[in-house]
């Protein structure tokens, strides 16, 4: 019987971080996964400890947006942290508003977010992405200053990226379950006019 490739381990059990070493992720900075001209460029708010133990973006257990990039049909199958690098290949890639990794968004001040937003417009006009999504509506509100931000395209422009607001995937968020956050991926995808590449190998 083949693989299941929307498991992320694939039958293998990861041993996760240690206390001591989430304790000892704090204030670490994960690498961004990006090249010039991406069709969507990802921002999460900040890494977790988690993702500074591993040093890979979205590396808790808890998060949905693994599953929710290959739902909506961007990846071909169900990626992990560690195949992070595999996404430049489809024109996708993912940066933060905030480098330093905390064990919670809520630790990061509004400044931090602010000077965040302004590093990242310096970021997109350098690596001039065709979407910029960014993933939380309080990041996003805070970062740019628009209370009234809600989930979708926004009005923003940064030079010839456009920006959507997607809800943070984090499994904190009661919010936003699974299905509804996948189908707002999906949105994305299409407005960006890229393929359903569920099932693609």
């Amino acid at each position: 019987m083949p693989p299941n490739d929307d498991s992320p381990a694939r039958g293998r059990r990861v041993p996760g971080p240690s206390r001591a070493e989430l304790e000892a992720a704090r204030d670490k900075v994960v690498p961004d996964v990006v090249v010039e001209g991406l069709d969507v460029l990802f921002c999460g708010i900040n890494p977790g400890l988690a993702s500074g133990a591993a040093g890979h973006h979205f590396a808790n257990p808890g998060t949905r947006f693994w599953p929710a990039l290959h739902g909506s049909g961007f990846t071909p199958r169900r990626l992990r942290p560690d195949e992070e690098d595999e996404l430049l290949a489809l024109g996708l890639g993912i940066t933060n508003v905030v480098d330093r990794t905390t064990a919670q968004a809520n630790e990061l001040s509004r400044a931090e977010a602010v000077e965040g937003g302004r590093r990242l417009r310096r970021k997109v006009e350098l690596w001039r992405p065709r979407w910029l999504a960014v993933l939380g509506v309080t990041a996003f509100r805070d970062a740019f200053g628009d209370r009234g931000a809600k989930v979708g395209p926004q009005d923003i422009g940064m030079g010839e990226t456009r920006v959507w607001l997607l809800p943070n995937p984090s499994g904190r968020n009661a919010h936003w379950q699974l299905g509804p956050l996948t189908e707002e991926f999906a949105r994305l995808r299409r407005a960006a006019g890229l393929p359903d590449r569920r099932g693609s190998r």
